[in-house]
């Protein structure tokens, strides 16, 4: 009920203002920060958790029936895609009875996704079941992530690989605004000076 009356609310923000509305609820919490495009697609929200101050913008789709976490402040641009499973495999393996196969499917792949606190994934992403990326990390547009990835890591390509650590950038971005200091910290923690 609770997915239908958030769909229902997006629908209709798009459709009498044009735009992306603050606040949405996940896992029983009010989230007064969080914006979800009316456009994006989510199936199984009833497995997305969120936290606050995330932004899904248009176009998206997640795809939650292992289970996605996506941590405070996260940036999800648009036409990305998370999936939690992946039939592709078994739908070619069992063919017309991919549908009533009885038991577990072969060649089914199924894990949850994590992401972490402040990350930014890029446009035409995708997110593969199992990722799980931690605090901090940027997703470069066009990558394909599988695996799991540390705090801070610049991630591209497909296969998408750690390329950088996102403190080199925000070192310079600091140093150029000392006063900005404190709210990094506040979430990221004291990077070396």
């Amino acid at each position: 009920m609770r997915a239908w009356f958030n769909r229902s609310r997006r629908w209709l923000a798009r459709w009498l203002w044009h735009r992306i509305v603050f606040g949405e609820s996940s896992q029983g919490r009010w989230l007064p920060h969080t914006r979800i495009a009316p456009s994006a697609c989510i199936e199984h929200e009833e497995r997305l958790q969120l936290a606050d101050h995330v932004f899904i913008g248009p176009f998206n789709f997640i795809e939650a029936s292992a289970g996605v976490v996506i941590g405070e402040g996260v940036q999800i641009t648009h036409h990305a895609s998370i999936v939690s499973h992946s039939s592709h495999r078994a739908q070619r393996l069992l063919g017309q009875r991919f549908v009533d196969w009885p038991g577990p499917r072969p060649g089914w792949v199924s894990g949850p996704v994590e992401i972490g606190a402040y990350c930014f994934i890029g446009p035409h992403s995708v997110i593969e079941a199992g990722s799980r990326l931690g605090r901090g990390c940027v997703v470069r547009a066009g990558s394909v992530v599988r695996g799991v990835f540390d705090e801070f890591s610049v991630i591209a390509g497909n296969p998408a690989q750690r390329v950088a650590d996102a403190r080199v950038a925000d070192r310079r971005w600091l140093d150029q605004h000392p006063e900005l200091r404190a709210h990094y910290d506040a979430w990221a923690g004291d990077l070396p000076r």
